[in-house]
């Protein structure tokens, strides 16, 4: 059976897959010592900016045994953003913004990627093996879709409708992080701005991180918001219209609780000017 491997080094057996094929398992898959599939911080908060961090947490529930992991690996980037939680819950009360944050692992299943897309379930991650899921069928794929992916992803919507009914459509901001070293290549950019075609957020927040000649700013990259990989944002930013923006921050730099906020200072600034910028909200050119 073909592989297919994206720009994280993920690889997995292309399925189909569909909640139909589930079938009954005797141990639930969260239990009640598990966390929730998401965390909804400050919902009644007066930003226009929506923040999501798709890739913040590392939880593993008790009923998939790690995963057959130790430590290590669920310590490392393959697991999780590392930084982003913090970021993007600062970022929250720095800019009185709702914030979307996933408290599961991306190993478990990916909630930025298409459920039909190979890399959803990774067999293998940046070198590393994932034992536990090496067998996942249908069932089982459908299970931890039900459980992790289309909650974060249903909320993701109602918030949006919500805040459309309330103040005006949002702006999304989705927070992620990066490895400083992937497969042996260094990626030297402190910051990463990515976006396609839709320059109403990283147009300005480009320039405003420019003024600071201490820092490298990637723009589209160490990934390219022009070569589709990112669901959240394409799903539910680009159909409506929204103004989007997705930020690497590079890991290194926020592996610490106080670098992370620090890095949340540093955007809000930049990032409160825009989302309270009329021209943000108007329609994107054609």
């Amino acid at each position: 059976m073909a592989l297919k491997a994206d720009f994280f080094g993920y690889s997995r057996p292309m399925t189909t897959r569909s909640a139909a094929d589930m079938t009954d398992r005797p141990v639930p898959l969260i239990g009640p010592g598990d966390p929730p599939a998401f965390v909804h911080l400050n919902p009644d908060g007066g930003s226009r900016g929506l923040l999501l961090a798709d890739h913040a947490g590392a939880a593993i529930p008790r009923s998939r045994n790690r995963l057959g992991l130790g430590d290590v690996p669920l310590e490392r980037h393959i697991a999780y953003d590392i930084g982003s939680r913090v970021v993007t819950e600062r970022l929250s009360e720095l800019l009185d913004a709702p914030a979307l944050i996933h408290n599961y692992s991306r190993l478990l299943i990916d909630p930025n990627r298409e459920l039909e897309d190979p890399t959803s379930i990774c067999t293998i991650s940046d070198g590393v093996v994932v034992p536990g899921n090496r067998d996942v069928d249908a069932a089982e794929a459908a299970e931890r879709a039900m459980a992790f992916f289309h909650p974060y992803h249903d909320a993701i919507d109602a918030e949006i409708d919500r805040r459309t009914a309330g103040s005006g459509p949002p702006a999304i901001v989705s927070i992620h992080t990066f490895t400083r070293v992937l497969r042996g290549a260094e990626r030297p950019w402190h910051i990463g701005i990515l976006w396609d075609d839709d320059g109403r957020i990283p147009v300005p927040l480009i320039e405003a991180l420019r003024r600071d000649p201490d820092l490298l700013i990637g723009d589209n990259e160490p990934y390219s918001g022009r070569n589709r990989h990112g669901y959240t944002v394409e799903t539910h930013a680009f159909p409506r219209g929204l103004p989007n923006v997705l930020i690497e921050i590079r890991q290194d730099l926020v592996s610490s609780d106080a670098d992370a906020r620090a890095w949340a200072d540093r955007l809000a600034g930049p990032l409160a000017d825009i989302l309270a910028d009329a021209a943000t909200f108007r329609e994107a050119a054609a």
